[in-house]
Formats: structure tokens, sequence, C-alpha cells
């Protein structure tokens, strides 16, 4: 009888290994080994390529992104500035007494969401100037600060909840709002300061910048067809302090600003790095944020709180609020 036991055993263990291999094929894809450089910057940008200075604010800019008739919306915390570009000219469209915007995205109904240092997920309507608290707390209590947010294809909101962690104290989190709810549902916990965050061109993953450990990690996506990809150590990086604000283009590849380097780290959807591509010699380093729009690549640098854009060769993933 017992030998029967570790028989049964022995095929049980044997077929869960079967599976995850065959499971681990069907995931997982294999491709040829290059024999030269996999990659080359000069595939992303052309050597002639020249960044161009778009704006100059004040603050601390961050959370740049397009509206639907091409003006640049950004937020500042230390101020508590809503800031908008158009036609090269800057303004301050709100300011708000105890508040400290980091994140902003626009949502298709035309509202910015915005994340909130002090614990808040709000929106502002441009057109009644009205905002409205959306999410500010989770299991009846209140959310530490938050930093950055991306919608995904369904109108779901990802957003990360960094206050209080680092390198020694990796307790911060990354919730997911579900389309048309008020409640949060944790998706991540334990990481080192999750700061910006993005969605894989196909959807299937989450882009979280670990920034107190400067790497980038991904995690399956709530809607990923396939749920069982182990999450990963997607980039690591070297000087600087971390990766900040994230953005993906159609072909998958990821654009990661590198806070203190002055640059924008670029990766393939492996994982693999086409190189980086500097601001102008001379200039700040503190590179927050980034977004695409018209055939650029916008970068907002906020110790000099300038807006650069390059001319790149790819086509950025179209948000969810310009669709």
């Amino acid at each position: 009888m017992k030998k029967r036991a570790l028989a049964l055993t022995v095929l049980i263990i044997l077929s869960l290994i079967t599976v995850t291999v065959v499971g681990a094929k069907a995931l997982y894809v294999t491709k040829p080994v290059p024999k030269d450089e996999r990659h080359s910057i000069s595939e992303i940008v052309k050597p002639s390529s020249k960044w161009e200075k778009v704006a100059v604010g004040s603050g601390f800019m961050e959370g740049i992104n397009f509206d639907r008739s091409g003006n640049i919306w950004m937020v500042s915390p230390p101020t508590g500035e809503i800031i908008k570009v158009k036609d090269d000219k800057v303004s301050v469209i709100e300011k708000y007494a105890g508040l400290l915007p980091v994140g902003a995205k626009f949502h298709k109904d035309g509202r910015l969401f915005i994340t909130d240092v002090t614990g808040t997920l709000y929106a502002y309507d441009p057109k009644t100037r009205d905002r409205t608290t959306i999410v500010d707390s989770y299991n009846g209590s209140p959310l530490k600060g938050l930093n950055d947010l991306v919608f995904d294809q369904d109108g779901g909101l990802y957003f990360t909840e960094p206050m209080g962690s680092s390198a020694t104290k990796p307790t911060g989190r990354v919730f997911y709002l579900p389309p048309n709810s008020k409640e949060p549902v944790l998706f991540q916990e334990g990481i080192a300061y999750p700061n910006g965050i993005a969605i894989s061109a196909n959807g299937q993953r989450i882009y979280i910048s670990e920034f107190a450990t400067n790497r980038i990690i991904s995690v399956p996506s709530k809607n990923a067809k396939d749920a069982r990809e182990t999450p990963f150590v997607f980039g690591q990086f070297e000087g600087g302090i971390g990766p900040d604000g994230l953005a993906v283009d159609t072909e998958g590849n990821l654009y990661v600003a590198h806070f203190q380097a002055g640059e924008i780290v670029v990766l393939d959807a492996s994982g693999f790095k086409y190189g980086t591509i500097r601001l102008p010699k001379d200039e700040g380093t503190f590179t927050t944020n980034l977004t695409f729009h018209n055939g650029y690549l916008y970068v907002t640098e906020s110790s000099k709180n300038e807006v650069w854009r390059i001319e790149v060769k790819k086509e950025g993933l179209q948000p969810y609020g310009l669709q």
C-alpha cells in the first residue's frame, strides 16, 4: 500500500513538472541569440537629432502629459500647482494650499487624475475647475503618500504608494482601482519606493520603477491572459539614484527617466538596453517624467524646471486619455 502511495506521489510530481515545463515553453518565447550587439541607440534617435527646450516653469515640474488639443499639462508638488503649457506659454491653472500633486494622467472623459503626496487620488475637471476625491483610503486606513499612475485599456487605474519605504525598508505598495470603482485593490507590496508605473504595449505586464534599488520590476497585469509569469527584475541601472517616470512605444520598448542621471534609458520588450539619451551638457540631471507626442519624446527636468523634447523614430503608445 505504501509502495502504491509512493508511486502515485511520484506520478503527480512528474505530472506537475511536465505541466510547468510545457507552460513555461508556451509562456516564454525562445529567440535566436544575436551574433552582434543587440541594439544601438541609433535605432531610437537619429544621430542628427538634437534636444529642443520647450518651456521653462517653476516649482518642481512632474506628471507631463498632453490633452486632446495638444496642450501640455503638468503638476508641481512643492507649490501645489496644476500647470498648462499652450503655445509655449506656461500658465498656473490651479494652486492648492496644503496639497502636493506629483503624478497626473488624463481620463477619456477629459478629467485629469492626480496622485498626491498627502495620500489622495483626485480628479480635476478642466472645464468646471472642480476637484473630486476619488480614493484616499484602503481597508479603512488612510493611504500614505502617492506618486504615479497609469490607466489600462479598460479604464482601470494602477497607482503607486512609495512614501515611508526605502532600500532598507521595502514597504511600498501598488494599487489597482477597477473601472468605475472607489475601492482600490492591493496589487503588489514589499517594494523599495515604487515610483513610476507603466503598462506594456500588449497589456500583459506592469512595469514598476523601484526607485530605491535603481531597477524596474515587471509584474503580470490584472488582465494578463497568463498570470504564471513570475514577477522579475526587468532592468537594472547604475549611477544616478533610480528610475522615475516611464513611457512605452508601440513596439513595446520602455523609456525610463533616470533621476539624477540626466538621461533617458531605453530598453526593448525583453529588457535589453538600446542605450541612453542624455540631456545636453551642463543641463540639469533631475529627469522625472516623459511622454510622447507627434514624433517627439518630451521630458521634464525638475532641478531647472524645464521641458525638453527630442525627435524619435518610434511611435508612442497612445494613452487611455487620448483614445
